[in-house]
C-alpha cells in the first residue's frame, strides 16, 4: 500500500485486439490475490483494464475469448503505480504499435508512473517506444532473436524468466508473467505475502528472475547440426566425467581447434561454457529432488567440489545452491 496517501496502488494493464488472455488475466489475478492478504481495511492493489479503442477486447485465443469495460487510454487516471503492457498476436502488436496512439501515451504517462512493465512479447511495445535501450530486457525465448535483431540498442537476455531493470520489468512468454507480478507484490509488500498469493493460487513454485525459461540443453540440440547433436546429448544425459575440451574433441573425431570453433559456430556457445551449464542443470535437479548433501551433488553433476558447484551457482545465477534448494525442493 501507498504508506504516503492511504490509498491502494492502482495496476494498469494494457490489453489490444489480438492480445494473449492469460497475460493479462494472470498478473490481475496475482494482485488481485494478494488484496485477500491486506492488513488494513483498505486493498491493496486496485486494477484498471485499458486499451486503445476502449470497451472490448478480442483476445488471441482460438476460443473467442473477450476481455469487456476496458477503459480508453484517455480515461485512464493520473496516478497510476504500474503499467503493464501484455504479449498478443503478430497482427495484434503490429496494429497497436503503428496504428494506435499507445507509444505516444506511455511515453506521456512513464515519468509518473513508478513501474514500466511487460508480459511476453509485450516487450516490442516498449522496445518501439524506445524504453528497453541500454537496458536487460527478456521476452517469449521464441522471440528473443527477433527483438535483439529489431532492436540491438537493447540487451536481450534470452534464458530469464524475469529481468529488473527499475523503473522497466520485462518477462519471458505468457505464464512468466505471473512470476513477475508476484516479484512484484514481493517488493510491495513483503516475501509472506507474496508467498501467500503463491500458496492461494496453487502455484506448484515461485520462481525467481534468474531460473532458465526452458532448458539450455534443449536449446542448444535444436541449433545444433547432427553431427554434434548426439554428442550434446550424451553431455546433457551425463555430465560428469572427463568433458574436457580435449577429450570432447576426441568423441567428436577433430582436432581441438576444429571442434572448439564447429560447436561455437553451431551453438553460440563455447564447449566449456555448455558443459558448466549442463551441470548446473543437473544441479539444479538433484537439488529439487533430492535431500543429498551438497558435497554429494557437486560429485553426481560433475562439478567435482563443493567451491566449483557455488562459483558456477553464483556466476550463472547470482544465488547459493541451498538458496535454490529452499525456492524449489519439491519433496
Amino acid at each position: 500500500m501507498d504508506m504516503h496517501s492511504g490509498k491502494p496502488r492502482r495496476i494498469l494493464l494494457i490489453g489490444y485486439d489480438g492480445v494473449q488472455a492469460l497475460d493479462v488475466v494472470g498478473p490481475m489475478e496475482v494482485f488481485s490475490t494478494a488484496n485477500i492478504f491486506k492488513s488494513e481495511h483498505i486493498p491493496l492493489y486496485e486494477l484498471l483494464l485499458a486499451s486503445p479503442t476502449g470497451g472490448t477486447i478480442k483476445c488471441s485465443s482460438a476460443g473467442g475469448i473477450r476481455l469487456g469495460d476496458a477503459l480508453l487510454l484517455k480515461d485512464v487516471p493520473a496516478d497510476i503505480d504500474t503499467i503493464i503492457v501484455a504479449g498478443g498476436s503478430e497482427d495484434g502488436l503490429r496494429n497497436v504499435i503503428y496504428e494506435t496512439s499507445l507509444l505516444e501515451w506511455l511515453k506521456s504517462r512513464a515519468l509518473d508512473t513508478r513501474r514500466l512493465a511487460s508480459v511476453c512479447t509485450g516487450a516490442f511495445v516498449l522496445a518501439a517506444g524506445g524504453f528497453l535501450d541500454g537496458k536487460r530486457a527478456t521476452t517469449h525465448w521464441n522471440s528473443t532473436s527477433l527483438l535483439k535483431d529489431l532492436r540491438p540498442q537493447i540487451d536481450v537476455v534470452p534464458d530469464a524468466i524475469f529481468v529488473a531493470e527499475p523503473p522497466i520489468y520485462t518477462s519471458a512468454g505468457i505464464t512468466a508473467g505471473i512470476d513477475l507480478c508476484l516479484a512484484l507484490v514481493e517488493a510491495d509488500c513483503g516475501a509472506q505475502t507474496a508467498l501467500s498469493v503463491a500458496r492461494q493460487l496453487v502455484l506448484f513454485m515461485r520462481r525467481p528472475g534468474g531460473q532458465a525459461q526452458f532448458s539450455p540443453g534443449l536449446a542448444i540440440q535444436v541449433k545444433a547440426t547432427p553431427r554434434l547433436r548426439n554428442l550434446i546429448t550424451q553431455i546433457v544425459e551425463n555430465p560428469t566425467g572427463d568433458l574436457s575440451g580435449p577429450a570432447l574433441a576426441n568423441k567428436a573425431g577433430m582436432s581441438e581447434r576444429t571442434f572448439s570453433r564447429s560447436f561455437h559456430k553451431e551453438t553460440g556457445t563455447t564447449p566449456a561454457h555448455f558443459v558448466e551449464t549442463a551441470r548446473l542443470e543437473r544441479a539444479k535437479m538433484l537439488l529439487e529432488t533430492s535431500d543429498w548433501p551438497l558435497a554429494r551433488i557437486a560429485e553426481q553433476s560433475g562439478f567435482g567440489s563443493l567451491h566449483a558447484l557455488h562459483r558456477a551457482f553464483r556466476k550463472q545465477l547470482g544465488i547459493t545452491p541451498a538458496f535454490y534448494r529452499d525456492c524449489f525442493r519439491t519433496n
